[in-house]
């Protein structure tokens, strides 16, 4: 039995690589006393809401007391009102 030989394609060097999708959020590990994991858990049954939605919420509040705008919506008005 003969065996065919195969072609083999070379990508082109001028086509773009695909790039893989962004992802829209990054991770981060954080640690918790147990005590403060408890109310925590609390809090947020209590609230009605997930865990992720209170770190939400808190370093959100955490950013606006600092000054550090969260969007770039919120950078370019802040931007503005200090040229004027």
């Amino acid at each position: 039995m003969a065996q065919r030989k195969r072609s083999k394609v070379m990508p082109s060097r001028t086509a773009p690589r695909p790039r893989a999708p962004e992802a829209p959020s990054r991770r981060k590990l954080i640690a918790f006393e147990p005590e403060v994991l408890e109310a925590l858990t609390v809090l947020a049954r209590d609230r009605m809401q997930n865990f992720q939605e209170l770190a939400d919420e808190a370093f959100a509040d955490l950013l606006k007391k600092h000054g550090r705008q969260t969007s770039l919506k919120e950078a370019l008005r802040a931007s503005a009102k200090r040229r004027d």
